[in-house]
């Protein structure tokens, strides 16, 4: 809960630190591209670095419901853990938001509390598409890395990239939100409804072609995901199901078992 709770928190100080009315940052960056680019950065970073951390290692790290909804689909998490983990990120970005707009108050609401809305000038059918196909690059691109034992533990670093470029291309035109969570935590605190509708579905059903799309490479030599981690660390107990990747091995008390 913690780390999900700390994402949402990050995105909105970040957000209003680089585009908040009367922020230094401007001055220095007056090019809205460069400071999109650098908010890109910073947002992406938070997801990697929750997955490296002892808390990533232990959880996995799904700060996304969409991401956790693709390894259910693909037989990798089991129904009620999916249930508490799409509680836990729901609830964890309606905290994390909270907490950010009650520190940073009127420096947020100008930059709106952190809420995905499109773009001025753009329909809200072009944002469903964008923000359905989006997700589905990203969770392709994770499964692809996690099926590899070579790139699985770039799958961070892969990440921070990969969604910092999303941001940078999208965030005009959708908000590259990417999370339903990211979305509902700001809306239900700001009470702001209007398009959430896309935000809440378009990332399920990207999430739902990218699983699609894999078990079709799997027809062709791709292997199966190997964990749903984002960082797999051998010495941490994992929950989750099916798990092809090196992993200690412990009694019902929990004690190591030597071969």
């Amino acid at each position: 809960m913690f780390s999900i709770l700390t994402h949402p928190f990050i995105v909105l100080s970040v957000v209003t630190l680089m585009f908040g009315s009367g922020s230094p940052l401007a001055t220095v960056l007056p090019n809205h591209s460069v400071r999109r680019l650098m908010t890109g950065l910073m947002l992406a970073g938070s997801g990697p670095l929750v997955a490296i951390s002892p808390l990533g290692k232990l959880s996995g790290a799904h700060l996304n419901p969409a991401l956790s909804l693709a390894f259910w689909l693909q037989g990798k998490m089991h129904q009620h853990d999916l249930a508490c983990y799409l509680a836990s990120q729901m609830l964890g970005a309606v905290l994390g938001a909270g907490v950010a707009v009650l520190i940073w108050k009127e420096s947020a609401a100008r930059v709106h509390n952190g809420i995905t809305a499109p773009g001025m000038g753009y329909p809200i059918w072009s944002v469903f598409l964008i923000e359905m196909g989006l997700t589905c690059l990203l969770v392709l691109a994770i499964f692809l890395f996690l099926s590899s034992h070579r790139l699985m533990h770039w799958t961070p670093f892969m990440t921070w990239l990969l969604v910092a470029f999303f941001y940078w291309q999208a965030a005009p035109i959708s908000g590259s939100s990417l999370n339903p969570a990211r979305s509902f935590g700001p809306a239900l605190v700001s009470w702001f409804w209007r398009d959430q509708w896309a935000y809440v579905l378009a990332s399920p059903i990207g999430a739902l072609l990218a699983v699609g799309l894999f078990r079709l490479l799997s027809l062709v030599g791709i292997h199966d995901v190997l964990t749903a981690k984002l960082f797999h660390a051998p010495r941490y107990r994992c929950i989750f199901n099916h798990i092809k990747a090196p992993q200690i091995n412990t009694d019902q008390e929990g004690k190591l078992i030597t071969p």
